[in-house]
């Protein structure tokens, strides 16, 4: 197998930039979620309604870019605010129609399943056959590392409790399969709205695509490492 992409996303729920490498600790991908929106009860913006979350619709309007000491983020206008600007925080209100400010994470992680999230260019060719045939951009699933070669079907599935090895040091333990919501429906980016995806995944695969990892071994990963079961 062989890691294909790398994505992060600096701040929680917008887009985010795909990257040749990261380095890689316990909390996961350098940068990776490590802000996010947070409005006036507190609550974190997000593609669902939870106890922390709250779906927030614009938040796919916005890119963040990686950055010290705070991620820049990018407005629909071409704008860009750092994170930490308290006019952003009024520019990102003005497009989510809400106030808010922008907050780093402190003790609680802003993911929402764990610190790094894998998916397989197998089960996104098989989620395809399943909808209808077409081209699935990985970009829906915001993942952080989508690894190719692996078999047909959907191998993410026998992977909970293995180790994998990326490049020459990365270590990372395979925890749980990820559940999935109606953000992979959404219009991002260069994705277009869909109404199918979840809609197929619930009947065929109980609303699971991809699984999380822990971190074992950290290290730096990049485009093009090899990947190995040890």
């Amino acid at each position: 197998m062989q890691l294909r992409e790398i994505r992060r996303f600096p701040v929680k729920s917008m887009l985010g930039e795909v990257v040749s490498s990261a380095d890689v600790g316990e909390r996961g991908l350098a940068g990776d979620r490590l802000w996010a929106v947070r409005d006036a009860d507190g609550k974190f913006g997000s593609g669902k309604n939870t106890r922390r979350f709250r779906r927030m619709p614009g938040l796919f309007r916005l890119r963040a870019y990686a950055a010290e000491p705070a991620p820049v983020v990018e407005m629909p206008d071409g704008r860009r605010f750092d994170a930490a600007d308290v006019a952003g925080h009024r520019a990102v209100g003005e497009i989510l129609g809400r106030r808010v400010t922008l907050a780093a994470e402190a003790s609680v992680p802003h993911h929402d399943e764990g610190p790094v999230s894998l998916l397989t260019t197998a089960s996104l060719r098989s989620l395809s056959k399943l909808s209808g045939g077409g081209d699935i951009d990985p970009l829906r699933f915001r993942a952080n590392l989508l690894i190719d070669g692996a078999a047909e079907g959907f191998p993410e599935d026998e992977w909970p409790g293995r180790r994998v090895r990326i490049g020459a040091d990365v270590v990372l333990r395979i925890v749980k399969p990820l559940t999935r919501c109606v953000m992979i429906d959404m219009r991002q980016d260069g994705a277009a709205e869909r109404s199918d995806l979840l809609k197929t995944l619930t009947e065929y695969h109980e609303m699971i695509l991809g699984v999380v990892a822990a971190v074992e071994r950290p290290g730096r990963v990049a485009t093009g490492d090899v990947c190995r079961w040890t």
